[in-house]
């Protein structure tokens, strides 16, 4: 058997790694992307992910979408994260569960040469910094300003003193916290609107169901309640129906997935911030194929944000 000097078989191993991992020029190879979405049995999340794979198709992308089984199971989601990176994939994008524990696992694949975009909840920009990470760009939509648009909306419904409750989300979540503060500092300037409760539900429907049948019972006459998320929300509609109240509370939620829709079109939820997913995942994809080819990408790519209530819930898509 022919013996190939030690020197070569290094050399050969080195350009099998660099065939690997690298730039990927248009008509080479496959790029492989991951996509890790915080769960993907939730309607926003199903369309996220309906518009990456369209875009993976059209482009010729070798896409990996995977997600913890629950929203608040950070561990499980810088797990996905790490098993990827052993996988050397060519780009990862990540909607962050913890926005700060995720940097750790960001920092691993900025170790391993993987880079790194944020879509729709953003990382602690303290601690990324302390960790002396980078990332390529933050897609998503502003939720500080989706959460006042919420807040607006009261104010002007409202034109009497009027009781509001608030479901808030995961506690230290960066997506509902800045809805939260969005939708609080809107109010402020609405002094006959008062908050008389906000609780955490954790952004599942049966928490929203729960923590506002335990709302209700201390404040039987809220008039109006914002959940951070549409699930909470639907879960707060039914709460609210068991309650008597069905159709008397104006409900405003936040993603406006096509149960919410369907509620405001029948006049039992006020409305719901549109984030417009799946145009997230789209924009993801495409720019993570850029990165991979080693092209740079704008450090913030914005996508558009608007209020759905009865008068448009038809004519935006």
């Amino acid at each position: 058997m022919k013996r190939w000097p030690v020197i070569w078989i290094c050399l050969l191993g080195l350009w099998i790694t660099g065939c690997h991992r690298g730039t990927h020029p248009a008509g080479s190879a496959k790029p492989r992307i991951g996509f890790v979405m915080k769960v993907l049995n939730n309607p926003f999340f199903i369309r996220m992910e309906e518009g990456a794979r369209q875009a993976a198709r059209e482009l010729n992308v070798d896409l990996i979408v995977q997600a913890a089984d629950r929203e608040i199971d950070v561990d499980r989601q810088m797990q996905i994260i790490e098993n990827l990176i052993e996988t050397q994939v060519d780009a990862l994008c990540v909607t962050p569960s913890g926005s700060r524990e995720v940097v750790a696992a960001i920092a691993k694949a900025n170790q391993a040469g993987i880079p790194v975009l944020i879509v729709d909840t953003k990382v602690d920009e303290p601690t990324a910094r302390e960790m002396h990470v980078q990332y390529a760009t933050f897609i998503g939509s502003d939720n500080y300003q989706g959460g006042l648009l919420a807040g607006l909306y009261f104010a002007q419904k409202f034109t009497q003193p009027a009781s509001l409750a608030i479901l808030e989300g995961i506690p230290g979540h960066e997506t509902h916290d800045s809805r939260l503060k969005g939708f609080l500092d809107a109010i402020q300037g609405a002094p006959h609107l008062t908050v008389v409760a906000s609780q955490p539900a954790n952004t599942e429907r049966d928490q929203g169901y729960n923590v506002c049948q335990n709302i209700l019972q201390s404040h039987p006459d809220i008039q109006g309640l914002f959940a951070t998320n549409d699930m909470m929300a639907l879960g707060a509609v039914e709460a609210i129906a068991a309650a008597g109240r069905k159709g008397q509370v104006a409900i405003v939620g936040f993603d406006a997935i096509d149960e919410a829709r369907q509620a405001i079109r029948d006049g039992i939820m006020a409305g719901s911030v549109a984030q417009f997913p799946d145009e997230m995942g789209r924009v993801a994809v495409e720019n993570a194929v850029k990165v991979s080819r080693g092209e740079s990408i704008p450090e913030t790519i914005p996508v558009k944000i608007e209020l759905i209530t009865k008068d448009n819930v038809d004519s935006v898509p």
